[in-house]
């Protein structure tokens, strides 16, 4: 759901005033548009609702008694999605022309129309449905849960409380990791421990701190000082509260970009063009051929333009050595 944010905030630009509601399934969606004055009702349907047919087809029929002004399908390619857009009512219903799914849509947008990026795609659609004629194709608003001034204000404390009991030196900052993904996404413990080895040769006034995942097991074998939370907003807190947020493509990777902190998505299987970190400070990092220290010299790189702007890292020719 953090890839639809730039949705909802298209929407509140293109329409001022207008009541979102969202359906989602699983509970996430309500922490992640808590703070989204736009959005009305979130309707958190059970995953599997198979498993749970008598909750699923009572929010259903809930959500049918609302006639919306328009309807919006998303997602490109998704059966489920157009389904719901089907089964809900409203004057207008908009989506892409996926070969096979067009019965039921009322405004259908061409797939080719449809941008590489997942989180793009459905911006595209509420612009096209706005103006047909549309000519900015290019400035898409970035993916954000809206986290309060309060919330980014905890996530320094609890940064600086982790950083300062730890006895690590930050005058470079500090840099946040997630390392755990799934399927072949995932790099094992030995690639992050060589990883993160380099980008302490190449940056040892740097910090390093670890967003532990929601199993609540350390995925670099607990030798760097970890956060944990099962709350997606007190995560993303704690990584507004780093310099820098590096991660494998997963969920958590969406989250960081979301929490506004300068993220670097590293790449091995999937596409980074769809799924990558997109906006200023943001970036990917495509390993495949890499070995864990040629990505840790280009993670440090990026880092060390975003954190210092211009300023050039200075590394010695032994560093270089061992990272080359």
């Amino acid at each position: 759901m953090i890839l639809v944010t730039p949705l909802i905030a298209e929407l509140g630009r293109l329409y001022k005033g207008a009541e979102i509601d969202i359906v989602a399934e699983g509970d996430v969606a309500a922490d992640i548009f808590q703070t989204f004055s736009s959005v009305r009702n979130i309707y958190c349907l059970p995953r599997r609702g198979f498993k749970h047919p008598f909750v699923f087809l009572s929010k259903i029929l809930k959500i049918r008694k609302t006639h919306y002004d328009l309807i919006i399908d998303p997602c490109l390619g998704s059966g489920f999605s157009r389904a719901l857009t089907r089964v809900f009512k409203g004057r207008r219903k908009l989506g892409f022309d996926d070969a096979g799914r067009r019965r039921g849509m009322t405004h259908l947008v061409p797939s080719s129309m449809a941008p590489h990026h997942m989180a793009k795609r459905s911006v595209m659609l509420a612009r096209w449905y706005s103006s047909p004629h549309m000519d900015d194709v290019e400035n898409f608003p970035v993916l954000d849960i809206r986290l309060t001034d309060v919330e980014r204000q905890l996530g320094e404390r609890l940064i600086r409380d982790i950083v300062v009991t730890s006895e690590q030196l930050n005058t470079g900052g500090v840099i946040g990791l997630f390392a755990e993904a799934t399927g072949n996404k995932r790099y094992c413990q030995e690639w992050w421990s060589d990883f993160v080895s380099a980008v302490r040769l190449a940056s040892p006034d740097c910090s390093i701190v670890e967003i532990i995942p929601v199993h609540g097991r350390s995925m670099l074998d607990s030798k760097w000082p970890g956060y944990y939370s099962t709350s997606i907003r007190r995560m993303a807190s704690a990584m507004a509260g780093v310099d820098m947020m590096i991660s494998a493509d997963c969920g958590a990777m969406h989250l960081a970009v979301a929490s506004g902190t300068p993220t670097i998505g590293m790449f091995s299987v999937t596409d980074a063009k769809i799924y990558g970190p997109y906006g200023s400070h943001n970036a990917h990092l495509v390993t495949q051929g890499m070995t864990p220290q040629q990505a840790a010299k280009r993670a440090v790189d990026l880092y060390r333009e975003s954190f210092f702007g211009s300023e050039e890292l200075q590394i010695t020719p032994r560093l270089e050595a061992t990272l080359l």
